[in-house]
């Protein structure tokens, strides 16, 4: 059980700035929650200084991620509850198999170690980062079309277009080629400890529409979990893609995970 004032460290993932969570902040500050947006290592305090510096992110990995906010959660007086998207959905995961953290929300978590599927949409939205092998050391920007493509599928052009031009930023792509390549490396930085039982719980979140995060491999993900005897969930978001966090529809996302918070009694 949790108190008032419980912290939330909201994790953010690839192409997207730590303040595009600023309307979950605020909307959890408003429930009682104690919240807070980090970016990732490096990572320049605003949109704009970010992209103009591509290269403070490049060749980070998914461990410099997770031990970077590990550090801020040693840091803070209370276990929080981690909430990230994409491969901050993947860090939740990681921290909370490291019995770091009171609870994880994963809202379409990118693919961990173990998960099988690799739709076509998959490979498309990757492309851009995976397209060139020598983009593993770099820092990678998404165009206004990829961006289309892997966030803005299930939006109009004109709102796709807007949350391009306010949030996207450079991210390394080198996070992208260890989740791909997780399945055939023994020790892979996307691997999960998906069979710990003394964790907090877990909520899993997908849409149906989602091109790099399909729900079919969120589905997958969540079967990973069945020899695990501690709580883990599936929330499904009928029509939504890769930008439910971030596009018109991010409160209804938001009230579905303060709701199961409660649930559980955090």
């Amino acid at each position: 059980m949790a108190g008032p004032g419980t912290p939330v460290v909201f994790i953010h993932g690839l192409w997207l700035h730590a303040t595009s969570w600023t309307p979950w902040v605020d909307h959890f500050r408003a429930a009682g929650y104690a919240p807070v947006a980090p970016g990732w290592p490096h990572e320049p305090e605003t949109v704009e200084l970010a992209r103009a510096n591509p290269d403070a992110v490049a060749d980070i990995g998914i461990d410099d991620a997770t031990e970077h906010f590990a550090s801020i959660v040693a840091g803070l007086e209370r276990p929080p509850v981690l909430i990230g998207h994409s491969f901050g959905g993947l860090i939740t995961e990681k921290l909370l198999g490291q019995g770091i953290g009171l609870a994880g929300v994963a809202i379409d978590p990118a693919q961990i170690k173990g998960v099988l599927p690799l739709p076509l949409a998959q490979l498309r939205a990757g492309l851009p980062a995976l397209g060139n092998p020598a983009n593993l050391h770099r820092a990678v920007s998404l165009t206004e079309k990829e961006f289309r493509f892997g966030f803005g599928n299930a939006l109009t052009d004109e709102e796709s277009a807007e949350l391009y031009r306010r949030w996207t930023v450079p991210s390394p792509a080198r996070p992208l080629f260890q989740a791909a390549a997780a399945n055939f490396v023994l020790h892979s930085q996307a691997a999960v400890d998906t069979h710990r039982a003394d964790r907090g719980p877990l909520l899993l979140i997908s849409g149906t529409a989602d091109h790099t995060v399909p729900d079919v491999v969120t589905r997958s993900t969540f079967k990973q979990y069945r020899d695990s005897t501690a709580v883990t969930e599936l929330k499904q978001f009928e029509g939504r893609g890769h930008s439910l966090t971030i596009d018109g529809g991010w409160r209804e996302v938001a009230d579905a995970v303060l709701a199961w918070l409660r649930e559980q009694g955090i």
